[in-house]
């Protein structure tokens, strides 16, 4: 089993890494996606896919990405500790954190990912699960896991906005990740119509502003090449640029438009 977070020790080197999502939650995808040459795989199991508190589904989707060599960045439904431990043993490496709003809502959540933990004993326990090889408790294992587990919040509301340098604070937080569209939702003021492009751009420069003083890496997404490059030249690493089923409309259905009348 591959145990490196390739995804970690690049972010390290201050490098940018591009990732897409798998709507469809399919093997196959993360297989293609590893061999294209994507950094990671965005499975987004805050808005679909199977339950992630049963462990099994993330058999198939961990083997396909090491044999792909990609890592897995699994977006959770809560910041609840007992996931984020059962995620992390079911052999993936890296959790991203939704709908925080403050620093005191993050730390139990990122303290359940490590076995030390701010310079004391963390809230992650040991068991049988994927990650140490099905093999319970392994010295190995134990000691080495810290080293590869990376935890990230999404910016996604006004309150974490407000409390930004509070949440970058906490101990062992290794990414963050802004969310325009609920930004703009939780900014709306009662009418989730209602658009403020200037207000919710201003949040959005204030939390990279932060991110880059606290040597946070931070990410968000960016669906043309062009944006793409403006962000990573921003001081962006992580950057979602597209994914299955989106690429799947886009790319049948100009093909279709094209061959209209056939």
């Amino acid at each position: 089993m591959r145990t490196e977070n390739g995804l970690r020790r690049a972010l390290e080197r201050g490098e940018t890494v591009l990732g897409a999502s798998a709507a469809t939650f399919s093997p196959t995808v993360i297989e293609t996606y590893g061999a294209i040459g994507l950094d990671f795989v965005w499975l987004d199991f805050e808005h679909g896919g199977p339950s992630p508190y049963d462990s099994t589904v993330f058999e198939d989707l961990t083997r396909a990405a090491e044999v792909a060599d990609i890592e897995l960045l699994v977006r959770l439904p809560a910041p609840d500790p007992p996931l984020v431990r059962k995620v992390l043993d079911a052999g993936v490496r890296t959790v991203l954190l939704p709908r925080i709003e403050t620093a005191a809502q993050l730390r139990p959540a990122v303290e359940a990912a490590y076995f030390s933990y701010d310079d004391g004993v963390g809230d992650r326990g040991v068991g049988i699960g994927r990650s140490g090889e099905w093999a319970g408790y392994v010295d190995s294992f134990v000691g080495g896991e810290d080293d590869e587990v990376l935890v990230g919040t999404m910016i996604e509301n006004e309150r974490a906005v407000e409390n930004i340098e509070e949440i970058l604070a906490v101990p062992q937080l290794g990414f963050a990740f802004v969310g325009p569209a609920d930004l703009e939702m939780s900014m709306s003021g009662g009418d989730p119509l209602k658009k403020r492009p200037t207000d919710v751009e201003a949040a959005v420069d204030r939390a990279l502003s932060a991110c880059l003083d606290a040597d946070i890496p931070i990410g968000r997404i960016r669906n043309d090449v062009e944006s793409a490059r403006e962000a990573a030249d921003a001081g962006y690493q992580i950057l979602r640029v597209g994914g299955d089923t989106s690429s799947m409309r886009s790319t049948l259905g100009d093909r279709l438009d094209e061959l209209d009348g056939l």
